[in-house]
């Protein structure tokens, strides 16, 4: 089983990029899927995720109204689609799945699985 992240790069403040997080060895559709970000020195931020049961989603209030999770399960690849990019978006980018839930659930102690390499999103002006 493998995730790979991809479309991350370096773009300006006001910007929009599509990352994509696909998958092979599994079948997507099984999975609620996360993206997470994280900062060198800091902790994991949990980003958005995609369910599988239901099509529901949610975002992180730090991305609400900027960023859009989606999924395509036949071509097994989730992507989140960001505009209006900050500063503080800058971060590695990962997807993994949640291997506890099918609906997304948010809680402390989840068990993910299947993390990629990551995809670094730089902000700069």
């Amino acid at each position: 089983v493998q995730f790979v992240e991809s479309g991350g790069g370096l773009v300006r403040p006001g910007d929009s990029l599509r990352l994509s997080c696909a998958a092979s060895g599994l079948t997507l559709g099984d999975y609620a899927i996360k993206w997470f970000r994280q900062v060198p020195g800091k902790g994991r931020e949990e980003v958005s995720c995609t369910s599988a049961s239901d099509g529901s989603t949610y975002y992180a209030e730090f991305v609400e109204g900027r960023f859009t999770i989606s999924r395509d399960n036949a071509k097994s690849t989730v992507y989140l689609q960001m505009s209006s990019l900050k500063s503080e978006d800058t971060a590695v980018y990962y997807c993994a799945a949640d291997l506890e839930h099918r609906r997304c659930t948010r809680m402390p102690g989840i068990t993910y699985g299947y993390w990629g390499q990551g995809t670094q999103v730089t902000v700069s002006s």
